[in-house]
C-alpha cells in the first residue's frame, strides 16, 4: 500500500512538473521543425526527418517505455498510425531517456509486444528532446507539409481512454489535412517529466 501511495505521488509530482512546463519557450506555432538525423530505429534502421518528405503530416511523439502515461497511450498512437496512413500521415517516436528501461534492446522488445506501426527511435543524446523543447512523456509535435510546427502538446485530454473528450491530435491532423489551421494548436502536455543530463 504504501509503495502504491509512493508511486502515486512520484507521478503526480512528475505530471505536475511537466504541465507547468511550456515547449512555447522553445518552438512557435510556424517555427521550422528540428531535424533529426540518423536515429537507431526498433527495425534495425537508422532514421532522420527527411525519410519522410513525401508525408503530408509528420507526428512526432517524445515518448519511452518506463512512463505508465506514456503506456497508456500506446494503442492511441497505433491506432492514429493506421487511421490516417492512407491519407498521408507518419507517426515517429523518439525515446530520450537513458534509463536502464529505455535501452534500445527494451525498445525492440516494446515495439513488437506493443505492435508498434510506426518508428521507434532511440536517442540517448537527448538532442532531438531538447531542439523540440520536449517536457515530458509523451509530448506530440505535428509538423505540416512544409514541415512547420502547426501542433504540439497533448494527445488528447486524459489518460484514461474511456474518458477522453477532446482528441487534440486526432482534430489537429483533421484540419491540416484539409488545408487549414488547426482551431487549437497549442494545448498542455502532461506526463512523466523529462530528465535530462
Amino acid at each position: 500500500m504504501l509503495r502504491y501511495v509512493f508511486g502515486t505521488l512520484v507521478l503526480g509530482c512528475a505530471l505536475l512538473a511537466c504541465q507547468r512546463a511550456h515547449a512555447a519557450d522553445k518552438l512557435k506555432i510556424g517555427d521550422a521543425g528540428p531535424e533529426w538525423i540518423a536515429l537507431d530505429g526498433t527495425d534495425s534502421k537508422t532514421h532522420s526527418l527527411s525519410d519522410y518528405k513525401d508525408a503530408k503530416a509528420v507526428v512526432v511523439v517524445f515518448t519511452c517505455n518506463h512512463c505508465p502515461v506514456a503506456t497508456a497511450y500506446q494503442d492511441r498512437l497505433v491506432a492514429v498510425q493506421k487511421d490516417y496512413a492512407d491519407k498521408g500521415v507518419q507517426v515517429v517516436a523518439i525515446c530520450e531517456s537513458k534509463m536502464p528501461a529505455d535501452n534500445l534492446e527494451a525498445m525492440k522488445q516494446r515495439a513488437k509486444d506493443a505492435g508498434f506501426n510506426f518508428p521507434y527511435l532511440c536517442d540517448p543524446s537527448q538532442k532531438s528532446a531538447i531542439d523540440y523543447g520536449a517536457t515530458c512523456t509523451p509530448h506530440v509535435f505535428v509538423l505540416d507539409k512544409d514541415r512547420k510546427v502547426a501542433y504540439m502538446g497533448a494527445i488528447d485530454d486524459s489518460m484514461k481512454a474511456d474518458k477522453v473528450d477532446k482528441q487534440y491530435l486526432r482534430a489537429a491532423l483533421d484540419a491540416i489535412l484539409d488545408g487549414k489551421q488547426p482551431e487549437t494548436p497549442v494545448t498542455k502536455q502532461f506526463g512523466c517529466g523529462i530528465h535530462y543530463e
